[in-house]
């Protein structure tokens, strides 16, 4: 295309959008590409600061009127940096993130810029909740199209089986509603397969009644990580669905062992459901009622560090498999802020509706490391501890994927996180809706 063509184009962009327009060069323009993850540093052709659907439909016009494929912000929080692309029209929503209640119907509508404390924040009044992730800064959107596991699956499902519509702006500029009565191929492929077949500026999920939560941190010294992990692994076995939580190895200050619990109900319940934890010998513990949203921001860091994080899907948690999981803990870069989680799936996960291309509802346990540091230095060391934390596991593995969880890591692992059976209809719908792959910066379907 010719230059003065482009340059038009970016002038009538400028002129027509509500939201701000960044070009290189301009004021602002570093601040708006950066993402959550310091290691990505990706230089966007334009990034469109949207405030609207409307917006959004013209950024993507723009966009294909001068052949550029497209990113998606949301919450900016993709380890593997979806939200930005080299040469690439970014679509921020980072100023749509107003959350709708409705109470009556127990469900949230929240725009495709919100996060999950926006949509805590917004749910918590009225006592109700939706499955959100393990920190409050990830985007709601993201989260929900790669399926959205976090502390109230076990009890809740899924952020995606709680999935009621999305408001959708395709890779032709066009708004569509996909729901079960409505586009429900699209609907189907939009229960795992994340940011592929358009613009997510809105999404509308089933709420659960949550009047009372509350959670026990027990910190335990690094030697007690066996037998912490034991422990845990019998609060679960034995304990309702609403129990959960995870165990964690931390490398940040004085590392050491830490036990998350999680209870969907009082402290009474609580206690009782945590009692193999406590009764090991600790070194701290603070339990009792929270606010769901003050546990979402319990595990919250600023964004800006250096971030690689890989998880395996466990079929089985036996004691070789803790003592797998624990001897990669001894090799945690330190000091930094590194956390190795392993959590526990099973319960409403297990449950939930299995036409959806979420291969990994059927893993136990999910073993999670993730490498986090600020020194560019430390990317060699704190890599392959990752790497081999995660291969440390995988004889326990059922090869399934949490997209969510990882970087870019190949397609192989990408068919892995859609399940080998659901590619072809995948591919189709993504051929329907995006057949010149132009939503690409992602964990990527290719049209077939």
């Amino acid at each position: 295309m010719p230059l003065s063509k482009a340059r038009t184009a970016l002038a009538e962009l400028r002129e027509d959008l509500l939201g701000d327009v960044f070009a290189p060069g301009d004021p602002g323009y570093d601040a708006a590409r950066a993402v959550f993850n310091g290691m990505i540093d990706r230089c966007p052709a334009v990034i469109a600061q949207c405030v609207d659907d409307v917006d959004v439909v013209r950024a993507v016009r723009f966009g294909r009127e001068l052949d550029l494929k497209i990113a998606v912000r949301g919450g900016g929080h993709s380890v593997a940096g979806a939200g930005v692309g080299d040469g690439a029209l970014v679509v921020d929503l980072r100023r749509m993130h107003e959350v709708t209640v409705d109470p009556a119907a127990k469900a949230v509508r929240a725009q495709g810029g919100a996060t999950i404390g926006h949509l805590d924040r917004a749910t918590r009044p009225h006592g109700l909740a939706a499955t959100g992730g393990r920190v409050s800064t990830t985007g709601v959107g993201g989260f929900v199209l790669g399926g959205g596991s976090g502390w109230l699956d076990r009890a809740f499902g899924l952020a995606a089986d709680n999935l009621i519509g999305v408001e959708l702006v395709t890779a032709g500029g066009e708004r569509v509603h996909a729901g079960a009565d409505e586009n429900p191929e699209l609907f189907w492929a939009l229960h795992g397969g994340g940011g592929n077949f358009g613009v997510a500026t809105a999404l509308t999920l089933a709420l659960h009644e949550l009047p009372v939560f509350s959670a026990a941190l027990l910190r335990y010294p690094p030697s007690c990580g066996p037998d912490v992990v034991r422990a845990f692994r019998e609060v679960i076995r034995t304990g309702p669905d609403e129990a959960g939580g995870a165990v964690l190895h931390l490398a940040g200050g004085e590392p050491g062992c830490a036990a998350l619990v999680t209870y969907v109900g009082g402290t009474e319940g609580l206690y009782e459901v945590a009692g193999p934890l406590l009764a090991l010998p600790h070194a701290a513990q603070a339990a009792g009622p929270l606010t769901y949203s003050a546990v979402q921001g319990m595990l919250d860091l600023p964004a800006g560090l250096r971030n690689h994080w890989s998880a395996e899907c466990l079929a089985d948690l036996p004691d070789e498999a803790v003592d797998a999981w624990c001897g990669g803990a001894e090799g945690m870069p330190v000091p930094t802020g590194s956390r190795q989680l392993l959590f526990p799936l099973g319960g409403a996960v297990a449950s939930g509706p299995g036409q959806y291309p979420v291969p990994y509802r059927r893993a136990a346990w999910v073993a999670h490391p993730v490498g986090i540091w600020a020194d560019p230095g430390d990317d060699e060391r704190v890599i392959a501890w990752v790497r081999g934390a995660g291969a440390g596991v995988r004889p326990w593995s059922t090869g399934a994927v949490c997209l969510n969880l990882v970087g870019d890591e190949g397609p192989e692992r990408v068919r892995a996180g859609l399940g080998a059976g659901n590619a072809l209809r995948l591919g189709r719908v993504k051929r329907r809706w995006d057949p010149d792959n132009v939503f690409r910066f992602n964990h990527n379907i290719k049209p077939l």
